[in-house]
């Protein structure tokens, strides 16, 4: 299916991508490693982001003071989830307040520059959701329990379980072993042993989709909505898919236009 075959080991590309760090590490952690808010010891943004106590924690700019919640409203939210079936999987399963909650756990998500970027990321990460998953119609990839997606270059550091298929689940699909290990670290499911996990837990399915956003995405968004479907979507930027291209930035630009904010430049990737 998808999720960056480019982007493979999480803390490397992370940390190549933020020039700034803090310099210390005295809390009991690899050198490596940073120590999160709740004083646990990896990498990646759920340790190394909002709460870092010590080590390679990323710099990112202040937090603006926008309220996800006042902009993902009932309202907006429900707009696009009533637009699935009722027959649809994720009808009842995707909520306004699953994406809450499982949004505290990421504090910076829609809430970096200024407003109008706040809006432009949050009309940019539903846009995604609405086309991965249909307007919240799937809870998982269409025939997935037909594929497997273990890539065997990445088994040391995230073994597949030969009885589990690391297909896309979630608002984003999450994907692959090397995702589904990283994820297992930073939410605090068994990713790699459970990765039904993500099609039974609303909450953690969120987190999914919100953990790959702020690892992969986030940093890309100042650039042009072209650019997250560039990371997201690589092989629809190949010219061949450009109806589907054209489908995600309707969608974009759609909900730009529900938030208020225009949709900047550089649309597409194709």
């Amino acid at each position: 299916m998808k999720k960056n075959m480019l982007i493979l080991i999480l803390a490397g590309i992370i940390s190549g991508a933020l020039p700034r760090y803090k310099e210390v590490q005295s809390c009991g952690c690899a050198v490596d490693e940073c120590c999160s808010q709740m004083g646990y010891c990896g990498t990646g943004y759920v340790f190394c982001g909002v709460g870092c106590q010590e080590g390679p924690c990323y710099s990112f700019l202040p937090a603006n003071n926008l309220s996800v919640a006042d902009i993902v409203t009932p309202k907006f939210f429900n707009g696009i989830h009533d637009q699935a079936a009722a027959s649809c999987a994720g009808k009842k399963f995707y909520t306004r307040a699953a994406f809450l909650k499982a949004l505290n756990s990421f504090l910076e998500f829609g809430r970096i520059g200024m407003l109008d970027d706040s809006r432009r990321e949050i009309a940019a990460f539903f846009a995604h959701v609405t086309h991965e998953i249909g307007y919240f119609c799937y809870i998982e990839e269409i025939d997935g329990h037909s594929k497997n997606y273990c890539n065997k270059t990445y088994t040391q550091s995230y073994p597949c379980n030969p009885n589990k298929s690391y297909y896309g689940r979630g608002p984003i699909q999450l994907s692959w072993n090397f995702n589904y290990g990283p994820a297992r670290n930073e939410i605090g499911f068994d990713g790699l042993n459970s990765p039904e996990t993500v099609a039974k837990d609303p909450v953690i399915s969120f987190k999914t989709s919100l953990w790959y956003w702020m690892n992969f995405v986030h940093r890309v968004i100042g650039q042009g909505f072209g650019e997250t479907i560039q990371v997201i979507n690589y092989h629809e930027c190949d010219g061949a898919n450009s109806a589907r291209v054209e489908r995600l930035v309707t969608y974009y630009t759609q909900y730009c236009n529900q938030l208020g904010v225009v949709p900047g430049d550089n649309l597409t990737c194709s």
